[in-house]
């Protein structure tokens, strides 16, 4: 692939993106192009076809969604599905109108059915109900993945899905409301940490907060105390993780080597399920999970799982057999991959300043 080819990468701030962007210069691509959500609001169908006009990507990376965890899900379901379906459709269609040579699009392990044989593979899409708390998320980004698929067979495209698993690593978001499991608990346990400590300067900076009174009135919201942190659930609930380098690996891997032709079996009758799931094969319960962080932190109050809140899906292992038989594995362990993560977010985020925000945008659009 030339290293002078044109790449859009949509969702480049985000955890996935910024990870991507960082992978494409490392391997010396030169021509990229990428927008904030203020240049290029990607729900606009106009605004896309115009920009897609304009610039004439010959590759296109998307990587842009709204996502966050089960609070955030629960609460904005309507967003979610709306946004999302938006971005995908608006994106795939106009890299079809212009030509576009090959097209990335990540979905998410949530396109599989809450009650899935495990290890999931690919072929358990749609053959089941979803978990309810992100289902409207789940159902657009399935149709992100039809989308693709559909496209490539009626119109000759080369458009590739790739499904991560929970990801985590670099530039996650952290904030309490509507971050993902592994960032919620990494700044769980350090602001607890902070507070057992009694290193308050440092606390009332990272919530941007003026008063210890005011900080522990709005971290006892979230089960956080210099004594405890709470987890939502009972613990036996089981996720697994892949970093954020390892996924920008991934693509890379995926947009150089392989073509949707090589996801389609000659005899098939029904050409269906050509996504790529991306998962390391490292399945953990949320209760190991936790004192893992726990002990990366260096936290040492107890923890709380409170059964009155809800598990999510109870078992997620997804099999990366496909993508392992393409030739590509991720390389990152779990432990190595939290203290990478808690390393950045204790150094302050790479020069980002952190805070809380409390509560969501509907205009914003963050990494999936």
């Amino acid at each position: 692939m030339d290293k002078n080819a044109k790449i859009y990468l949509a969702g480049h701030r985000g955890l996935v993106g910024s990870a991507i962007l960082q992978e494409l210069e490392k391997q010396g691509f030169t021509q990229l192009i990428y927008k904030t959500h203020a240049e290029l609001d990607l729900t606009n169908q106009k605004a896309v076809e115009e920009f897609f006009k304009k610039e004439k990507p010959e590759f296109v990376i998307l990587a842009a969604a709204k996502a966050g965890g089960i609070v955030a899900n629960s609460t904005y379901r309507a967003d979610f599905i709306y946004e999302n379906l938006m971005i995908e459709a608006n994106v795939i269609h106009a890299a079809y109108k212009n030509g576009v040579k090959k097209l990335i699009f990540i979905a998410s392990t949530t396109i599989y059915p809450k009650n899935a044989s495990l290890p999931t593979s690919e072929n358990e899409m749609l053959k089941g109900d979803l978990e309810y708390t992100n289902k409207p998320y789940a159902i657009a980004k399935i149709a992100g993945c039809m989308l693709c698929e559909s496209y490539n067979l009626q119109y000759g495209t080369n458009f590739i899905t790739l499904s991560p698993t929970n990801l985590y690593g670099s530039n996650d978001k952290f904030d309490l409301e509507k971050a993902h499991v592994m960032p919620a608990l990494l700044r769980k346990m350090h602001l607890a940490k902070l507070l057992n400590e009694g290193r308050f300067e440092e606390l009332l900076k990272d919530l941007d907060l003026k008063s210890l009174s005011e900080a522990r009135a709005y971290l006892a919201k979230f089960g956080v105390s210099e004594e405890s942190v709470e987890i939502w659930g009972d613990g036996t609930a089981t996720r697994e993780f892949i970093h954020s380098e390892d996924l920008a690996k991934a693509v890379l891997f995926v947009l150089k080597n392989v073509d949707f032709k090589d996801l389609c079996q000659k005899d098939e009758k029904e050409i269906q399920n050509t996504h790529i799931n991306v998962a390391p094969g490292e399945n953990i319960s949320i209760k190991d999970l936790a004192n893992l962080v726990k002990d990366v932190v260096g936290f040492k109050g107890t923890l709380f799982f409170n059964t009155a809140r809800p598990n999510g899906a109870m078992q997620k292992h997804t099999s990366g057999k496909k993508l392992e038989n393409l030739g590509f594995k991720a390389e990152i362990s779990l432990k190595e991959g939290v203290r990478k993560m808690y390393q950045w977010y204790h150094t302050g985020g790479g020069g980002v300043t952190l805070s809380f925000y409390p509560t969501l945008s509907k205009a914003e659009v963050s990494c999936a």
